[in-house]
């Protein structure tokens, strides 16, 4: 049967395009290192016709499908398991931005697009596209839409979903919906987009998205803040809406430990501030020009100093600069990865509840696993924070994840839901928490949700394993 497969994939692809044996491990090897499968294949469709084949192609032989991006997930969603069996559909050179309409402020791309393209030809057009996440040089729009990513400007501008106009997909028999709309009124039935976009390729493949641009901010500003304690940090993060509203673009938290690991990884990089319990990173965007933007950056870190928010800041007097202070930011994974595996939590809970979970959570894991230290960051703005356990110094990372994560994962995850909040605000679920969300999510929730998987995808071909 799947020599058949693979011999129709050949003929409609061209059998450059379709991969077998040889060293796949861009594709079966998640980029954490964690998660190693096996394929039967890689095929690379070059566009949403060959995809809609593929599809029709496996649904007719019977073979799972796994759709993959960027391979930058964190959750284990995006790569096959061991079996052999598995289709590892790359989406890579789906590449093209067909469309950009600057009246209706949209820009269509297709799902292979790298996230930084297309932030790229937005600016081109004198237009902003506001997702901005650490990876976003490699990370693609499909992928992006698929686990409904989040990154650093969520406080003003919302997650993936909240950027997306329309979709086209294609569904499990190869059928394509053909929603590309850049309609922002639209009340003809069920919104199909909304059902897709995170669903993380268990329900459709996304091939295309029309997505929601900005006008250009005539000027930004960026700094750097250090402070005492959380409270301290969400002080800090209320009196910045106070003063700058809507102007607010970016607010993030770095522990004392995240950017000692920066530091340790990345030398080179400059510390323009003394450690700190806590350092946050601002962001404003301003239509009134670079002076303006200054001066209310500045008026905000004055008054946040004189009311005791802060102990230091520094400001960014240039572009280089800026992107210096957001480089400390984005380093953190890139620091945890080389310093070896770690357990990993991207949780989300309401910003006045942070502070308190954080403490309470951190003297609990000190107890239970003493020496594990917590590379704890993110995105206090909208209540995303990255709360990551490293192994103690004396004890090898990869054993300490094996024997602990299961019991590191309960303890956090219950102090999560005991405050109302969420195990996944932006990686998504994969294989990762597949079973967490089993015992956690509302019964009523996973019966509609497999009532949904059920009838677009009856067979359970599509990335199989993940979510539910």
């Amino acid at each position: 049967m799947s020599t058949a497969l693979l011999h129709a994939l050949r003929q409609r692809l061209g059998a450059d395009h379709v991969l077998c044996g040889g060293d796949l491990s861009a594709w079966e090897l998640d980029w954490r290192r964690r998660w190693h499968g096996r394929a039967l294949a890689v095929v690379r469709p070059a566009d949403t016709a060959q995809v809609a084949a593929v599809l029709q192609l496996c649904a007719e032989h019977g073979v799972s499908v796994v759709p993959q991006g960027g391979n930058t997930g964190l959750v284990g969603g995006g790569v096959p398991d061991a079996s052999g069996t598995q289709l590892l559909l790359s989406l890579t050179r789906l590449n093209r931005v067909r469309e950009i309409d600057a009246a209706n402020l949209t820009l269509t791309a297709e799902a292979g697009c790298v996230l930084q393209a297309v932030q790229q030809t937005a600016a081109g057009a004198g237009l902003l596209f506001p997702l901005s996440l650490a990876s976003e040089g490699s990370c693609t729009i499909g992928g992006n839409l698929a686990t409904n990513a989040g990154g650093t400007q969520v406080l003003r501008f919302g997650t993936a979903r909240d950027l997306c106009l329309g979709l086209e997909v294609v569904g499990a028999d190869g059928q394509v919906w053909h929603g590309l709309s850049g309609l922002r009124k639209d009340n003809t039935g069920y919104d199909l987009r909304d059902l897709f976009i995170g669903s993380e390729g268990t329900l459709g493949v996304i091939t295309a998205a029309t997505l929601k641009l900005q006008p250009r901010p005539a000027a930004s500003g960026t700094a750097l803040a250090a402070t005492g304690s959380l409270r301290q940090c969400v002080a800090l993060l209320q009196l910045a809406r106070a003063r700058l509203g809507a102007a607010l673009t970016g607010f993030e938290v770095m522990n004392r430990f995240s950017l000692e690991l920066v530091a340790r990884h990345f030398a080179a990089l400059p510390r323009p501030l003394p450690a700190a319990a806590w350092t946050v990173l601002l962001e404003q965007a301003d239509t009134d020009g670079e002076a303006a933007a200054r001066a209310r950056l500045e008026a905000l870190l004055q008054a946040a100093i004189e009311a005791g928010h802060i102990d230091d800041a520094v400001l960014a007097d240039s572009l280089a600069q800026s992107r210096a202070l957001w480089q400390l930011r984005e380093s953190i994974p890139l620091a945890q990865a080389r310093q070896g595996l770690n357990i990993k939590h991207d949780i989300a809970l309401p910003v006045s509840a942070v502070p308190g979970f954080v403490e309470r959570t951190e003297a609990a894991l000190a107890q239970a696993f003493p020496g594990s230290r917590l590379v704890n960051f993110g995105h206090l703005g909208d209540g995303n924070l990255h709360y990551n356990l490293q192994a103690p110094p004396n004890q090898p990372a990869a054993a300490f994840v094996q024997q602990h994560e299961h019991a590191v994962n309960a303890l956090v995850h219950d102090a999560v839901c005991a405050l109302g909040g969420s195990i996944s605000a932006e990686h998504g679920i994969g294989a990762l928490k597949r079973g967490e969300l089993a015992q956690r999510k509302p019964a009523v929730a996973l019966q509609w949700m497999r009532a949904i998987k059920q009838a677009l995808d009856p067979h359970g071909r599509l990335n199989p394993g993940r979510v539910l």
